[in-house]
Parts: structure tokens; sequence; C-alpha cells
């Protein structure tokens, strides 16, 4: 890709700073980046400068494709260029994969700090590993800028990591000439960037704390999980929004999906070539294998289950519950409504018990071809034609449980696992107002998925390969969105959302306490005062998740 670059002697470094006619300048030693400074206006504190484009990671083109990623070469140079970092870096390629949207060479990231953060400020960061199934979406719809704007006590760091085929392709021929799950040892990656070079920005190294939402959320906790815990984490805290992944691949359909790429791509499925082949295939090929396999069964293409020692050895949910990974402090929820998004169907598409089990269980083909198993979650979520049914009706009964067996039970059994850890400091969410443009769109979705991304990154309205659109807030919208990020910039820097709350904004509580589990409902209200609010989790809810968690289960739906 092209940039703009000076060249500066080293001989100035540390008696002089670097000036660039594009903008501040950052120097690393190895490199410098220019970066974009801008003072809005408005309720805000102090001016931010953004970094774009960084590289965290060699190119992972060529030899290096179906590889983790490997490190720069960061030794410091006797003449330091300066590179322009004003812009972002391109996507990575995305689902479905069109040539020349988005990009091979894309292991880059992007830092956000207020303007008058030096290398001796040590201020707390924010790292955000974006969603979209693991094989969508891009930095660029999630922009920390008003998180470091809100909150001068912070710097902003975002993470593209390979996607689809490019990060998740599985199979033994994979495991024995190449790594597994290169799009999670790629967010690893750069966050031991973070850990080499954030002060360089302002940043702290020790005080980070990573978000992420739906994959990104998944993508939390496997960072959490990885390697069983033996190795620590790079970070000191975690909040994972609508964990969103699953059902994990079986190593049978694993193997299936990678003959089939090799026979679209014209390789060898087996033997010495087979990989070989696969790094020399020319991108289209591979585009077509991506897009021949995913159109209805994106899953081909995510973390899957490496052999002991490995960066993810089992599922999630039993890692947590076997103690098997780093335990930090946590902040964990989800939307009101995200199960509306996976229930299926729409309204008056439920009218019988059996729509909900086809049309529920279509996502979960282990559930649906269990007569057991199908009637013991029909009867944890009970007709509403019995007496003392929770739910008015078939719809509300699906959604309730789409909703519930990964995005909110997982969320919780995670919280339970790292309170048993001994890690008390935990607090959790119920996000309750809708995207707006997704609601006016489709009324009957409700709260739904990815509703909280919308106020946390100033209206965001990601679409199709890449593309993002941005939605103007109105006057409650805007309060709303205000203290959403007052709360999650405070987790950054102080690890208590309370720390630089909006003065009209509730206590957010702790997650337990005395009479059980608590959670704030995030809820827009009128100009002056949102309806936010601490809530008890309903006991029916607990027993529920309590169902979903059994390892029986977790067979099923392997999450």
């Amino acid at each position: 890709m092209l940039r703009f670059s000076f060249v500066f002697a080293a001989l100035a470094r540390g008696v002089l700073s670097i000036d660039s006619p594009l903008g501040p300048v950052v120097d690393l030693g190895y490199v410098a980046y220019a970066g974009n400074s801008t003072t809005p206006t408005g309720n805000v504190n102090g001016s931010v400068v953004f970094y774009g484009n960084i590289s965290y990671a060699q190119s992972p083109t060529g030899e290096r494709r179906f590889r983790a990623p490997a490190q720069l070469d960061e030794a410091p140079l006797n003449e330091v260029t300066v590179l322009d970092a004003r812009g972002w870096g391109p996507a990575c390629i995305q689902r479905p994969a069109v040539v020349g949207v988005g990009s091979e060479d894309c292991l880059t990231l992007n830092v956000w700090k207020p303007s008058n953060a030096t290398e001796t400020s040590l201020l707390p960061v924010a790292v955000y590993i974006h969603g979209g199934g693991f094989y969508a979406k891009t930095p660029q719809g999630f922009p920390l800028y008003s998180w470091v704007d809100q909150n001068q006590g912070i710097v902003g760091v975002s993470i593209t990591y390979r996607l689809g085929i490019f990060g998740f392709l599985g199979g033994d021929e994979v495991y024995q000439d190449g790594d597994l799950n290169a799009g999670l040892l790629d967010q690893r990656a750069g966050l031991e960037w973070v850990q080499r070079h954030i002060s360089k920005f302002g940043g702290d190294p020790n005080q980070v704390t990573i978000y992420g939402e739906s994959a990104g959320g998944a993508s939390v906790i496997m960072q959490m999980a990885a390697y069983g815990g033996a190795q620590g984490v790079p970070f000191q805290r975690a909040v994972a929004q609508s964990i969103g992944f699953g059902p994990t691949r079986l190593q049978a359909e694993v193997e299936e999906a990678f003959v089939n790429v090799t026979r679209v791509a014209g390789c060898p499925s087996k033997g010495a070539e087979s990989m070989a082949c696969l790094r020399n295939a020319p991108l289209q090929a591979l585009a077509d294998a991506q897009n021949n396999l995913s159109t209805k069964q994106p899953s081909h293409f995510a973390p899957v289950i490496e052999p002991a020692g490995g960066f993810l050895t089992n599922y999630p949910s039993r890692m947590f519950a076997a103690g098997e990974f780093t335990p930090v402090p946590l902040v964990v929820g989800h939307t009101t409504h995200d199960g509306r998004t996976f229930a299926g169907g729409k309204p008056e598409d439920f009218v019988t018990e059996q729509d909900v089990i086809d049309l529920v269980f279509s996502r979960w083909p282990a559930v649906a071809a269990s007569n057991e198993t199908v009637a013991l979650a029909m009867n944890e979520y009970p007709s509403p034609d019995l007496a003392g049914s929770p739910f008015e009706d078939q719809y509300e009964r699906a959604w309730t449980m789409a909703g519930e067996m990964v995005f909110a039970c997982l969320g919780l059994k995670v919280a339970q696992s790292v309170r048993d850890a001994g890690v008390e400091d935990i607090h959790a969410f119920r996000w309750n107002t809708p995207n707006t443009p997704k609601y006016n769109a489709a009324p009957y979705q409700g709260v739904m998925h990815t509703s909280d991304i919308y106020f946390l990154f100033e209206g965001t309205n990601t679409i199709a390969n890449a593309g993002n659109v941005f939605t103007p807030f109105n006057t409650s919208e805007a309060l709303l969105a205000h203290e959403a990020v007052a709360y999650w910039a405070s987790i950054a820097q102080s690890g208590d959302p309370n720390t630089a709350k909006l003065g009209s904004s509730p206590v957010w509580e702790g997650w337990q306490n005395p009479d059980g589990f608590q959670r704030i409902v995030i809820t827009r209200g009128n100009d002056t005062q949102t309806l936010t609010a601490m809530e008890e989790y309903p006991a029916d809810e607990i027993e529920r998740c309590a169902f979903w968690m059994q390892d029986v289960i977790v067979d099923k739906i392997r999450v």
C-alpha cells in the first residue's frame, strides 16, 4: 500500500522530537508514525490524535499464509522513516469474498490518544476487538474517538485480524504445516504489540482492558481461555458483550471443509503439496472457495478446537468450568432481544411448538438431531398454552431460547467461573435500547443484536463488505450514548464503571450481592435523563442458563 514518508536521522532521537508536516509524530525506534490531530467542538475535554494503519506483524501472504503472524523486525534504526498514519488500514477480506474489496495484507491496528499524552503519561488502555461472525467487519465501524474524547484519561486501540478462510481454515494439513486459529493468534499478536509499544503513545501496558461484542465478545473469552491459562494474558481486564459464536465445528466437519477448499482451489487435499499449493493459489481461487462453502454455513471458517498445547483446546464453556483460563476482572452482558436476531424467523412464523423446534434449532443441528435434548429444552421453556408459562406466545418462547442458550447463558457461566477463581470485581449489564435504524426497518426485532455497539460507536450501522454508515443521534440518543461511553471508558480507566460516569447516571453496582446476581439495565429516556437502573437477575433465567451449561447439553450446542 502507498504511504507518504519522510526520513530523519536517528541522531536527533532523544535530543529533539521528530516533526512532520503531516501531523504529530510518535517514534517507535524502528519506525515513526504521523497522526491526525482533531480538536472537536461541544462537550469535550481536549483534542485527540488518531494513528491508523499501523502494522503489528509481517504481511500474512505468500509463505506466511495460513500461519501464525510473524513479528516485525523492531530493532532500532539509525534512520527512522515517518509513515503517514492519518487513515485506516485495509479491511481483511470479508465474506462474501470479493477480490479488490479488503486485503489479505491487513494486519494493522489503530490508536487514539489525548493530544497531550506523552511517553510518561502511562494512561490505561482500551483495546477493541470487532465482531462480525469471524467472517466480516472492520475496525472502521468501531471508532474509539468518542471514548478518548470523553475520557482524556485513556488511550484507545483497535485491531484488524484475519477473517474467514484466511483466519480460520482448519484441518490436519493446516495443523501439520501451518497454524490453526490464525485470526485469534492475530489478535494476540496485536495485544503483544500493545505491550511493547503503547507507552510511546502515552499508554500503560500494565493497564490494558480488552472489549468485544458478538464474535468480538467470543474472542474476549477465548483470549482469556488461551492455552488453558498456562501462559497468562497480555491484558488486565475484559469486557465481553453478547458473546456470540457456535456451534463449534466437529473435526469431521473441519476436514470436510478443508477438502472442499482444496477442490475449488485446484489443490491436493492430502500430502506435503497440499499447503504449498494453497499458499501459491491465486487470491480469486481462495475467494471462490470461501464463497462456495459459506453461503449457508458461515461457521465453516471460525475458531476450531486444537490439540493439547494449542491456543483453544476445548469448548470455551468447558474451559471456564474447569478453571482453564486466566481470571481477570470482568464485565459481561447482552442486549434484551439478542435472540430475536437469531430465532430463525418473524413473529408470524411461530404458530406451533413445531415451528419453534424447526426454526430455532436449525442453527443447532446436534440439538435438533436429538429428540431427548429437544424435549428437555422445550420443557425448560414451557408452552404459552400452559398455566404459569412466562411466555405470551410461541415467538417469545423462541427468541428467549435463542438468546439465552449462548448470548445470556454463556456470559453468566463465564462470570460464575471468574468468581469461582477468586475474582470479585465483576459487573454485568442488559442493554435495553434498540439500534434505531434497524428498529425502524424491523420493529419486531426490538432491542436486537448490536444495539449496544450502535450507541457506543457514534451510530455505526455496519453493512456488507466492510462498509460502514453512521446515523446522527437525536438529543435523547446522544445522552444515552454519552452515558454508555462514560461507563465503558471508566472501565478501562480504573476497572470501575463509575469512575468517570455522568453525574446524572446511576451507580453501576457489582454483579453479586447478598441476595444473588444483579446487572445494570441501560435504557434510553428523554432529552434530559436516561432510564438506566439496576435490576436483579430473574430466577427463571438463572435456572434456564444452568440447563444450557450442563456438559450433556454443551455437547449439542458446542460452545
